[in-house]
């Protein structure tokens, strides 16, 4: 689909503004002085990509405490024609805010964001017990509501957010620092439709959705066999079902390399001859920056000797 002239200088992110979402896009080099469109979902980030609203969404895919974001997960799964171009990672604390005049013991009900009240849910036991929780779209949108009782989370009596609101919305600091892990960071990822992939730098990541051709003893192992016979590692699979019956899973597995590396292509290979689905999300720089450190024995030159090898004994054979 072609993109209009505004879409194509959009990008979707998680709002309101302050969100997390948007520190994540504010990463990004080409969107600087672009148009940034804040969404209420995953969902309508990614529809805003689909349909030709943006050019790109900025979407939570992991959680270094929850683990991955399963309505991202889940959504590029199943929506096709989508790539990730890139990911970013964001410092994760909180603060509980509070209309002006509320007292740490007038809290009754907490505003979050089910992610976020799980990464806080030991101090709110410990200086909140026998609180009520209610769920908010995003953390902006729960300190948002404290002004307005008529809004979804309005009856809040405090609502936990990100340092920064009080620099978008008129509330008061009740506690600072009451996450539960003070090095918690969640990991975003730019959505955009197929396009030229990033060239390889050394240091990038490949994301995959894989299913397994059949529920019987030894079919996982054989999916792993085809990245550890290849040196290639896996630094993130997870299980999602995959709806159609009980006991049916997708794995989401993240490798280190580039598609261009000829040890993830050959896994890649092997991978799609074993499945009967194998969904191609994107090869990317890491966010990270640091160099994929594998064998040497499963350098490129080791593949493309194979290849050759085996090419000569096919023209010898005739």
């Amino acid at each position: 689909m072609d993109l209009s002239p505004d879409a194509a200088a959009t990008y979707s992110f998680l709002g309101p503004s302050g969100t997390f979402t948007e520190a994540a896009l504010a990463q990004v080099p080409e969107a600087a002085g672009k148009r940034w469109r804040p969404v209420n979902n995953v969902g309508e980030a990614l529809a805003d990509v689909i349909e030709g609203r943006s050019v790109a969404a900025m979407v939570a895919i992991e959680n270094s405490i929850e683990g991955g974001v399963s309505v991202a997960q889940d959504a590029l799964a199943t929506i096709p024609d989508l790539r990730i171009i890139g990911e970013y990672l964001v410092p994760v604390s909180f603060v509980l805010v509070a209309r002006a005049g509320t007292s740490l013991a007038d809290v009754r009900a907490v505003n979050a964001h089910p992610v976020a009240y799980a990464q806080c849910h030991r101090w709110l036991d410990a200086n909140l017990p026998g609180h009520e929780h209610i769920p908010a779209t995003s953390n902006v949108a729960a300190a948002a509501a404290l002004s307005d009782e008529s809004a979804p989370g309005g009856r809040a009596d405090a609502a936990i957010a990100p340092p920064s609101i009080v620099n978008h919305h008129d509330v008061v600091v009740l506690a600072t620092g009451i996450g539960d892990n003070a090095n918690a960071m969640t990991r975003f990822v730019l959505v955009g439709r197929p396009q030229a992939l990033p060239p390889r730098t050394g240091a990038d990541k490949t994301s995959i959705i894989v299913e397994l051709p059949e529920d019987a003893p030894g079919t996982l192992l054989g999916l792993l066999e085809q990245f550890s016979t290849r040196g290639v590692n896996m630094s993130l699979i997870e299980s999602r079902p995959i709806g159609d019956a009980l006991g049916r899973y997708r794995f989401v597995i993240d490798l280190d390399g580039h598609i261009h590396d000829e040890r993830v292509a050959d896994a890649l290979l092997g991978l799609r001859r074993f499945s009967p689905n194998v969904i191609f999300l994107g090869s990317y720089p890491r966010a990270d920056h640091q160099a994929v450190q594998f064998d040497q024995r499963y350098r490129d030159e080791v593949f493309t000797d194979a290849r050759r090898w085996l090419a000569e004994i096919r023209a010898d054979a005739g």
